[in-house]
Formats: C-alpha cells, sequence, structure tokens
C-alpha cells in the first residue's frame, strides 16, 4: 500500500511557497490517491495538473500501482480545515450544529476553537409589542459545529 505520509510529504513539497493549501488527503487499501486542495481565489486546473505530475515523479508505478486524483475541494462542499472557513469571513455561510440546527448568515470570524456568524432573528425590542427582525451575531464552539459550507449565490 503507498504510504499516506510520503504522498502528504510530497504534497507540502509542492505546497511550499504557494497560496494553496491541503483540505483532504486520502489514501484507499487498492492504492487510489484523492488530494484536495484550495486557495483564496479557487483552484486552476492547470496547478491540479502540476501537482498531479509532481506526485507522479516521485512515486513509482513499478513499485506498486496507484490511481491518483488531483482535485479542489469544491463549491457548496462542506468546509473541512479552519483556512477554509478564514477564506470565507464576510460571505454566506451555512452552518449546521450538532443538535441538527441549520443556521445561515454571514461568517464574521473564525479561529480553532470557535466561529461567529451573524443571522437574522426575531428579536423582543423593548417598548414594542411585535419582535422585530436584527441581525444577532452568534458565537458558536467549533465543538459544536457539525458542518459549514459556503453558500452559492446566484442573484
Amino acid at each position: 500500500m503507498i504510504d499516506k505520509a510520503k504522498v502528504n510529504e510530497l504534497v507540502g513539497q509542492w505546497l511550499d511557497g504557494k497560496e494553496y493549501f491541503l483540505t483532504d488527503l486520502t489514501v484507499t487499501p487498492d492504492n487510489c490517491i484523492t488530494v484536495e486542495i484550495d486557495q483564496a481565489d479557487g483552484v486552476w486546473i492547470e496547478d491540479c495538473v502540476q501537482l498531479s505530475r509532481f506526485i507522479e515523479e516521485h512515486l513509482s508505478r513499478d513499485e506498486e500501482d496507484y490511481e491518483l486524483e488531483v482535485g479542489s475541494a469544491g463549491l457548496g462542499q462542506p468546509f473541512k480545515v479552519l483556512r477554509q472557513w478564514q477564506n470565507h469571513i464576510g460571505k454566506q455561510v451555512e452552518i449546521i450544529t450538532t443538535d441538527g440546527k441549520k443556521l445561515k448568515g454571514t461568517l464574521a470570524e473564525a479561529e480553532e476553537d470557535h466561529i461567529v456568524i451573524t443571522v437574522k432573528q426575531k428579536v423582543q425590542v423593548e417598548g414594542k409589542k411585535r419582535p422585530e427582525m436584527q441581525d444577532v451575531a452568534l458565537n458558536l464552539p467549533m465543538t459544536s459545529v457539525k458542518s459549514g459550507k459556503y453558500v452559492i449565490d446566484f442573484k
């Protein structure tokens, strides 16, 4: 079986000095290698090809045959690493909490241990009979976040 640590090291070498970062790396028992990369401005196919060729140059199919797939994390896919959260600050996101609650709003902050999302909620304003819709900042510990993803808006 192809050593995942070796592939991870190769990817790290290729990423060194680039804006790209690794979001996911899997190596299955039947040597199917999947590498996902991302960056703030999106992923170019040419860069995926370069990374694929770099990995192929350093692995020998004579020693062990493998299948290699290099691609982007994908729009609309759940965030896998902190840097993806940070790249989407100020943008619309959808969060699913560990208790199954779905929240849509603007990502205001993303740290290792928490995120802050601004959502529209009904708030009872003092002196008024009916609640009003207002922006409310929710500070969520990462332990209470099951998943989060960028909301694609075609408007």
